[in-house]
């Protein structure tokens, strides 16, 4: 299974979890499963059309994956998927 780290701000939807593991053979299942487990945590991470939100970064194994396959990138039992929300500033 794959470990999926969850940020802070989302971990109150994920029953407090700093991460988990769970199947799947590509990201998109894997986060497919996450919300499955969580469904709270769907409406942060996915539009009502079932994208991933453009806000939400997704790395597996510290690759981004809209340079990979997207959501359909294949994942491995020892790999590690990180979400990232984008976080906005102030000015400087």
């Amino acid at each position: 299974m794959a470990r999926i780290m969850i940020p802070t701000p989302l971990r109150q939807f994920a029953e407090k979890n700093d991460s988990i593991e769970l199947g799947g053979a590509t990201v998109g299942e894997v986060l497919g499963a996450l919300t499955a487990r969580f469904p709270d945590l769907k409406k942060h991470l996915f539009t009502d059309e079932g994208k991933l939100r453009s806000f939400v970064n997704v790395y597996l194994n510290d690759e981004d994956i809209r340079f990979m396959d997207k959501v359909a990138t294949a994942v491995k039992d020892s790999d590690t998927v990180s979400i990232v929300p984008s976080i906005a500033g102030g000015h400087v």
